[in-house]
């Protein structure tokens, strides 16, 4: 017995081991599996690790005033086998500064001095700082002593910043509503596979951060909601006894509770009056968070059971402008959105406590929060919050590298967006959506810069960058879809989220897991997806009788692994769909040899891909006059 379990664990590693090599893999990435820190099963290796931190952050606003001042104590702990001696923090806010490197140009208000650090010590001892120098969004510092394995360091900084008046993923809203994101320094991610995340912000490709615990207080003048990342502390300290009420009743409420509305915020007494108040909420093993602001902005909540199992709810909240139409329903549709996405796709329950619509002009995530623009179309407005609620999966659940793999998790905040809006609005208004959002401008822009490969690093990409992370990456998961079916896809994908949630993967790793979750050698798949300049367009080369039907040979110009359908129309008017799944190209993905099933007479026959649109569709159909049909 023991020798055959011996035997299959060694079959089982070789099989891992083919698979793996069956895809490029960068150096770097091959030293971490040699090390034994991922493996080749998709699960993190026996040696993997992450750092960790443990953030007490104090930040103070005061609007109109435009500076922002803060105070952090950072417990870092170094769990790599590395001892460190020369950290790099993260200082993003200085995109801001003139002149620092960014994808687009800046108008004056968006310009300011970047983050200015007052005073830097670890462990007691002064860090040498100089802001003239530190410009830029990475700045390493050298620790007065080495940060050995398994060690802590304690960081204390000082900071202050002026918030920009031309708000993006953050900034000023208004004079007196502010969004507060990347607002403190951070030390940047040390990992098993590139050591220290050295890639610069530069407004365009998004983050990486490692999961950490926090304590975040924020301090603004009385009559100033607060909505931020985690738990709120204290709602019974900075709230009036009746508005904290309504706050804590909407934790078990279906329905919408207005916990501030513009006449009890033109009262001017919804909070303590207290020259100043301090809002304190808590979260753990999280990526980031954030923080919005405002002395006039309606507060909604409610709540909704995420977990049927346990019946555990989610909170769900907005702060908007009164006049904001679409944001009086963002509750009721958040509340749709976190209780689908738990229960359908991804089909993982909603992992944290609550969730936050703040209205600002961003249409981004980030943990527990969404900071999302006004829509006129209420259909859309529910389109852009869903998406960004999907996020809550991919990056924050999955601690992703948005900087380096942008497709590991824009493209499945895509996939699901078009899952959900299925249901919401219906499978041929969700269709029709995607595509002119997702991929029209793909698949009609014929350039070079659009046919890279999706695992070129999204650092590396500019032009392509939109369509590799976003379209491109959700059609595969699409077609992967079709070709395993929903059961077996969810199985896969499941044991993905299940070996890496709270980690870091990296694409080898999603590869690896969806081999191992399906039970099946996918690497053909995803080698001509993630790792080919293909595109998506078929065409009809022939039509040829056969005894029990037709067979009809497709041409694969493109080269992606997609499904199709093919619609045919009988002499007697009568049609039929014969689906073909990508799995027809898996042994030749130049060209596919299908029967069709047919005793009747074909008049016509064309090529639909749906969702995956062809580059020209003037080659997909076939009614007798452009190709002869042949007995064979």
């Amino acid at each position: 017995m023991f020798k055959s379990i011996i035997a299959a664990a060694i079959c089982s590693m070789v099989l891992f081991q083919a698979r793996a090599q069956d895809l490029y893999m960068p150096r770097d990435v091959q030293q971490a599996y040699k090390k034994g820190t991922r493996s080749m099963d998709g699960k993190p290796g026996k040696n993997y690790w992450q750092n960790h931190g443990r953030y007490t952050i104090s930040v103070t606003a005061l609007p109109p005033d435009r500076t922002i001042k803060g105070v952090e104590q950072i417990v870092y702990f170094n769990n790599s086998p590395d001892t460190i001696k020369a950290p790099n923090m993260k200082l993003i806010l200085n995109i801001h500064r003139p002149g620092v490197a960014r994808f687009s140009t800046a108008n004056p208000d968006y310009l300011t001095t970047g983050v200015q650090i007052d005073s830097f010590t670890a462990n007691g001892t002064n860090i040498p700082w100089n802001n003239e120098r530190a410009v830029n969004t990475n700045q390493r510092f050298k620790l007065p002593k080495p940060l050995a394995p398994h060690d802590s360091v304690k960081l204390d900084i000082t900071w202050h910043y002026t918030i920009s008046k031309e708000s993006g993923r953050e900034g000023m809203i208004d004079s007196t509503s502010y969004y507060l994101a990347y607002f403190y320094p951070r030390v940047a991610v040390f990992d098993d596979y590139n050591g220290w995340d050295m890639l610069p912000f530069l407004d365009a490709q998004e983050f990486y951060n490692d999961f950490n615990d926090y304590k975040l207080s924020v301090t603004v003048p009385k009559n100033y909601l607060v909505w931020a990342t985690g738990t709120l502390q204290n709602a019974a300290q900075v709230l009036q006894p009746e508005y904290a009420k309504r706050l804590e009743q909407s934790f078990t409420s279906d329905s919408t509770i207005h916990v501030a509305t513009k006449e009890d915020l033109a009262k001017k007494q919804i909070t303590a009056q207290n020259e100043t108040n301090t809002w304190v909420w808590t979260a753990t093993n999280i990526s980031d968070v954030a923080v919005g602001i405002s002395d006039h902005y309606d507060w909604d909540a409610a709540s909704a059971i995420v977990d049927s199992k346990t019946g555990r709810r989610a909170s769900m909240q907005a702060a908007f402008l009164d006049s904001a139409t679409d944001f009086h329903h963002s509750v009721q549709f958040g509340r749709h959105s976190l209780t689908w996405l738990s229960n359908n796709w991804p089909g993982v329950p909603y992992p944290f406590p609550k969730m936050t619509a703040f209205q600002g002009f961003a249409d981004m995530e980030y943990p527990m929060m969404v900071n999302d623009s006004h829509q006129d179309d209420l259909h859309f407005a529910q389109f852009v919050q869903d998406h960004e609620i999907a996020h809550t999966f991919f990056p924050f659940y999955m601690g992703i590298n948005e900087s380096r793999y942008s497709f590991m998790d824009e493209g499945w905040a895509t996939t699901f967006e078009r899952l959900i809006g299925t249901a919401e609005v219906g499978k041929e208004a969700a269709d029709k959506l995607y595509k002119a959002f997702r991929i029209e401008g793909y698949i009609n822009d014929p350039s070079q810069a659009e046919d890279l490969p999706i695992i070129v690093p999204t650092s590396e990409v500019r032009q392509g960058f939109g369509n590799n992370a976003y379209g491109k990456p959700s059609l595969s998961y699409f077609a992967l879809k079709d070709m395993l079916g929903d059961d077996l896809f969810k199985k896969a994908l499941h044991t993905y989220m299940d070996n890496w949630h709270g980690k870091h993967p990296i694409p080898w790793d999603y590869f690896n897991s969806m081999n191992s979750g399906s039970g099946k050698n996918l690497n053909w798949f995803f080698n001509n997806w993630f790792f080919t300049t293909n595109y998506i367009d078929i065409a009809v080369q022939k039509l040829t009788k056969t005894n029990g039907g037709y067979a009809m040979d497709v041409k694969n110009i493109g080269g992606f692994a997609i499904p199709f359908d093919i619609n045919v129309t009988y002499t007697d008017g009568t049609t039929a769909t014969f689906h073909q799944t990508p799995e027809v190209w898996h042994k030749n993905e130049k060209l596919a040899s299908i029967n069709l099933k047919a005793g009747k007479t074909i008049k016509s026959a064309v090529l639909d891909g749906g969702i995956f649109m062809d580059a020209d569709e003037s080659n997909n159909r076939w009614d007798g006059t452009n190709s002869a049909v042949k007995a064979r």
